[in-house]
């Protein structure tokens, strides 16, 4: 089995390359977490999974190593977190929403703000009719 902590390179543009991996993990609270984590010239955004509560809807694999990666809800709808494309469409979707340090910052640079955390839900459901589509 390969390394699946690697840092693995997405090139979005001819301007745009970050690297990515993607971790499965418990926090101190006793959470599982699926992050897939962004680097670009040294800001690092991370986006976060939680395990929810099996009535949520939501769901992650929590420590199994079955579709590990994946998250998906009870409507059907299922994302890999270690597929190129899936990392592609939550970038792009951050990035339209403004929610990117790089797109956000005003000193003409393109580069700005220190590490950020999103809620990997609030993208999901753009990023599975994105994927899907």
């Amino acid at each position: 089995m390969g390394n699946d902590r690697r840092q693995r390179r997405l090139v979005m543009d001819e301007q745009t390359t970050c690297l990515w991996s993607h971790r499965q993990k418990r926090g101190r609270d006793g959470v599982w977490r699926d992050a897939l984590t962004l680097y670009r010239d040294g800001v690092r955004v991370r986006f976060v999974f939680l395990a929810c509560a099996p009535d949520s809807g939501r769901w992650t694999t929590e420590g199994g190593y079955w579709y590990e990666g994946c998250v998906g809800d009870n409507r059907g709808n299922l994302l890999n977190l270690r597929e190129p494309g899936v990392v592609r469409a939550l970038v792009e979707e951050a990035g339209r929403r403004g929610l990117l340090p790089w797109d956000r910052a005003g000193d003409g640079d393109g580069i700005g703000g220190g590490p950020v955390e999103l809620d990997g839900w609030e993208l999901f459901p753009a990023v599975v009719a994105a994927v899907d589509g």
